[in-house]
């Protein structure tokens, strides 16, 4: 037997979390018994099991963790800097960091968020902080 719903929409959680980026709000959750900040989006706490998570809105500001760049031919869009982006908050996400060449971007260097818009979904990218050399 098969079924004409898709597997990809998202719901719950996940759905929420894109709701609020095509809103222009970037929010994490946040445990109320462990004090911890979450993120991707979870029906309850991985550290603690606590549910309900709240939604609160991320400072967007973080720092580099990791960082790697694909190389891509110009045509395709030249090369793209791909990073793991610690947020003050603790949580980490995989992102890009724009406004610096792809082999700029390393470990260490701090980050602010914005939402954009990628093949008709919002999604979060990162540019340096201002006063941040290349």
């Amino acid at each position: 037997m098969t079924t004409d719903t898709p597997t990809s929409a998202p719901i719950g959680t996940e759905a929420q979390h894109r709701q609020a980026l095509r809103d222009g709000r970037f929010e994490i959750q946040h445990c109320a018994a462990c004090a911890r900040h979450v993120y991707y989006p979870r029906s309850l706490c991985p550290h603690c099991g606590h549910a309900p998570l709240q939604w609160v809105a991320a400072q967007g500001t973080g720092t580099v963790h990791a960082a790697t760049t694909v190389r891509r031919q110009a045509a395709a869009g030249g090369d793209l800097s791909v990073c793991l982006v610690e947020l003050d908050e603790g949580v980490r996400l995989m992102s890009q960091v724009q406004g610096l060449p792809a082999d700029a971007v390393a470990v260490g260097l701090r980050v602010r968020a914005r939402i954009e818009a990628h093949q008709g979904e919002p999604r979060v990218v990162f540019e340096p902080l201002a006063g941040v050399a290349p």
